[in-house]
């Protein structure tokens, strides 16, 4: 099965279009989406929408911190988040926001683990930015395939029979193998707010016949996302954000 892992939409309409029809091109046969459906983007009833389609499809999807401070505003964010967040909040309906409030924290397909932020403590929201961060969500669980967002770039790390972890310099748009030799744990990018430097939406693409990941990148209207978010008045550093994938 052909399997997309779809994170950090952030509201971002043009983006999670593009990313659909990007994966009706593919055949993608199950959706999982990591969570932060919303926060940042101008767009986050649609987007909080146009995943509870997926989710009634049979799509799984989990919480981000940004589809927590939803109904949490005491959950810790920085300035321009929150900004947007309180934007965010009165613009969803009830029933979209209980969808959110009611996302689990993790969730497992066969042998692989989805989660937001690191499989150690989810709820800390714990960003896998290195070989070090990465090694607790190996310590925590047994599977195969641990798959994570919250970072917003796109990362590949292994685990080996010892217990050693090894990062792996992700190859956009080619199939990489999962040896079975090794444990691995997969940062899917980002849909909606990209910040490595490449304006295009990113997600991941998982082949579990083929034991292949595959990392994807997206072309969208940057321009009319940003067009958005200042027609909105939210803060321009996310305006610029979008326009400049960093």
């Amino acid at each position: 099965m052909l399997i997309a892992v779809l994170t950090d939409i952030h509201g971002n309409r043009e983006a999670l279009s593009a990313v659909l029809d990007d994966c009706a091109a593919r055949s993608v046969g199950r959706f999982v989406c990591l969570g932060d459906i919303v926060g940042y983007g101008p767009d986050p009833e649609w987007c909080v929408d146009r995943v509870r389609d997926l989710v009634a499809a049979g799509a799984v999807c989990v919480q981000g911190n940004h589809d927590s401070a939803i109904a949490n505003p005491g959950e810790n964010l920085n300035p321009v988040a929150r900004a947007a967040i309180d934007w965010t909040r009165p613009r969803l309906p009830p029933g979209q926001r209980d969808f959110l409030a009611g996302l689990p924290l993790v969730a497992e397909l066969g042998d692989a683990l989805f989660v937001h932020a690191s499989a150690h403590n989810p709820g800390d929201w714990i960003y896998v930015t290195g070989e070090m961060r990465a090694r607790p969500s190996f310590n925590v669980t047994a599977a195969r395939l641990i798959v994570c967002g919250h970072v917003h770039q796109p990362a590949l790390y292994s685990c080996d029979l010892r217990g050693r972890v090894y990062g792996h310099a992700p190859r956009i748009g080619a199939a990489m193998p999962l040896l079975p030799s090794r444990r691995w744990l997969a940062v899917a990018g980002a849909v909606g707010q990209p910040r490595d430097g490449v304006p295009q939406a990113g997600y991941l693409l998982y082949d579990t016949a083929a034991n292949e990941l595959v990392f994807r990148r997206v072309a969208y209207d940057t321009a009319e996302t940003a067009r958005k978010l200042r027609a909105a008045g939210l803060p321009e550093a996310l305006a610029l954000r979008v326009l400049a994938g960093r």
